[in-house]
């Protein structure tokens, strides 16, 4: 579910550098996804695609790929006019968010320890 891959390279191995890019993603995730619960509970369909969209990469740099491909489905969704099951894809996407956000805190522990 979580691959640090791209992060250890981008960071080449910098244990602080990555702690501080996992402790970024942990900071700004959470207020994305009550915005787009918000935006869902507004039918403001172009703030949740701009929300998911801007997500999306940040799911990549920390190895979710189900986040990013959830946050793509949602983004889509609202650019083909198509949200018929838009509810269930951010279900999906947060589902994704919330297990992936435990195994980067248990990561941040790990990494804390090996300093």
């Amino acid at each position: 579910m979580v691959d640090l891959g791209f992060l250890e390279k981008f960071t080449k191995g910098d244990t602080q550098k990555m702690q501080r890019y996992i402790k970024l993603y942990l900071d700004v995730a959470p207020q994305t996804f009550a915005d787009m619960k918000q935006n869902l509970k507004d039918k403001d369909w172009e703030q949740l695609r701009i929300n998911a969209h801007s997500l999306k990469p940040q799911a990549e740099f920390m190895g979710i790929l189900s986040l990013k491909d959830a946050l793509a489905t949602i983004e889509e969704a609202v650019h083909n006019k198509t949200i018929n099951n838009i509810i269930d894809n951010f279900n999906a996407a947060n589902t994704h968010y919330l297990n992936s956000t435990k195994l980067l805190k248990d990561i941040l522990v790990k990494l804390n320890k090996n300093e």
